[in-house]
């Protein structure tokens, strides 16, 4: 894999028009340039976030694989190092689900609540039936 070119967030914030439209997306930067007036949500949108970061207004969209898949033929380079943000999304950690796990969810009480609504069911059911009957 090549080395991307380093950009710094000051160099981005030139590239805010409709002339040069660069926006950062997860510590990526990309030239939106030729892609403002096929963009599905209009030009407007994407202006706002030219020349800035705007992973979270990506984010927030919902954008299909397809989208992001996309976007990588606009990929130009990425914000240099010291410049970086930390994404909510960088934070998190996965893990494999253990049996502990399932315990701290209540993974074991899950026939218990089956049970409890059998018992509401068959309560309602009797009400409905002695109402009727009555």
């Amino acid at each position: 894999m090549t080395d991307l070119k380093q950009i710094t967030l000051k160099e981005i914030a030139d590239h805010n028009t409709n002339k040069s439209a660069w926006i950062v997306i997860g510590n990526k930067v990309f030239d939106v340039t030729k892609f403002l007036d096929e963009h599905p949500g209009g030009c407007e949108v994407l202006l706002e976030q030219a020349g800035s970061d705007g992973t979270e207004a990506f984010e927030d969209v919902g954008h299909s694989t397809d989208a992001r898949h996309m976007k990588d033929e606009y990929l130009i380079g990425e914000v240099v190092e010291e410049e970086r943000r930390t994404y909510s999304y960088d934070k998190k950690t996965w893990k494999a689900s253990t049996d502990q796990d399932n315990k701290q969810r209540g993974g074991e009480s899950l026939q218990a609540d089956n049970i409890i609504y059998f018992a509401l069911l068959a309560i309602i059911v009797a009400l409905v039936y002695y109402l009727i009957a009555a």
